[in-house]
């Protein structure tokens, strides 16, 4: 299993979360992206709701003041063995 660090602050605002989407749909399943960002990315896990519903599990690794960190793993599929597209 893989982790893989965005550091969304440093991505232009009108391509970050394509990008953050984008990235997260490259993942194998069991694999997971790590967000940072200076402030709760909340709308993002929204999107991710309701965009991808039952495809992931989010978790908070940090919430703020400053710096907030979201881990989202991509569940593998049901019955896959980690080896299926």
């Amino acid at each position: 299993m893989k982790e893989f660090v965005i550091e969304a602050q440093k991505i232009e605002p009108m391509h970050r979360h394509s990008y953050i989407f984008e990235s997260f749909d490259n993942l194998e399943g069991g694999d997971s992206l790590v967000i940072v960002n200076n402030h709760d990315p909340l709308p993002l896990l929204r999107q991710f709701g309701e965009s991808r519903p039952n495809q992931f599990v989010d978790e908070y690794l940090e919430k703020g003041p400053n710096v907030w960190k979201l881990r989202l793993t991509k569940k593998k599929k049901e019955g896959c063995c980690g080896f299926c597209e």
